[in-house]
């Protein structure tokens, strides 16, 4: 892969699996502008700008963008495991705001700056295992994640053929945000036993796929969810 000359904005690149993406381009010579609630402290600053924004706000901006963006991924997620008949409207609304309504916003702001990089330019979003796989106490996160997936699939045939958007729907995965899934080690085996590879994906299982579908290799590829799961998806063992 070869991103030297090329930028991508990552909003959510801060921790887990957007720092490991923010990692991996940088390495592969791509300007990044980066938006989180905290600065990364991965990256080198020469080959960054950050810029503090609240994803729930109702106003917020990306600031400092180029004219020309060749690529965006919007990481922010969220893991409320419910019962159905605990959850509140409120909780359902924040599920909403931080996975869909916060991607249509960034997308809206990014749209003119991708369409102006031209043909091969590309979006990225992150959807779950839980939207194709009925899961126990996921409502919420798959009701979530299924607008993105729909976003993806209207947006993908609406910007052809300059931009392409796709999203990832990863399993469980070994970040911050999923510290109380994985916070002893029985739990951790528990979890990697469920999958048929045996292991708990890494954030750089995600990011490889991620670089992938934001390269000129994946040109043709749009309006896809990509399931990085171990099979756990697909897969009955």
């Amino acid at each position: 892969m070869n991103f030297t000359g090329k930028n991508f904005a990552i909003v959510g690149a801060s921790s887990g699996i957007g720092a490991e993406i923010a990692r991996l381009l940088s390495e592969h010579g791509a300007s990044l502008f980066t938006y989180s609630r905290r600065p990364p402290t991965h990256l080198p600053a020469s080959s960054i700008l950050w810029q503090e924004v609240d994803i729930t706000s109702d106003n917020f901006q990306l600031e400092h963008l180029p004219d020309a963006l060749h690529g965006v991924v919007y990481c922010p997620g969220s893991i409320q495991l419910k019962p159905f008949h605990r959850i509140s409207a409120a909780d359902f609304r924040k599920e909403l705001e931080i996975n869909a309504v916060g991607a249509f916003r960034v997308l809206q702001q990014v749209f003119l700056r991708l369409k102006a990089a031209g043909p091969g330019s590309s979006a990225l979003l992150f959807s779950t295992v839980a939207v194709q796989t009925g899961m126990p106490f996921h409502s919420g996160i798959a009701a979530a994640k299924g607008a993105v997936e729909g976003l993806v699939r209207a947006l993908a045939a609406e910007w052809a053929p300059t931009v392409r958007i796709n999203a990832i729907a990863p399993t469980l995965t070994d970040t911050p945000l999923a510290a109380a899934l994985l916070s002893s080690e029985e739990k951790r085996q528990n979890a990697a036993q469920r999958h048929p590879l045996r292991r708990i994906a890494t954030p750089a299982d995600i990011a490889q796929t991620a670089a992938f579908l934001l390269s000129d290799a994946a040109q043709f590829i749009t309006g896809q969810v990509w399931a990085v799961d171990g099979g756990f998806g697909r897969l009955k063992i």
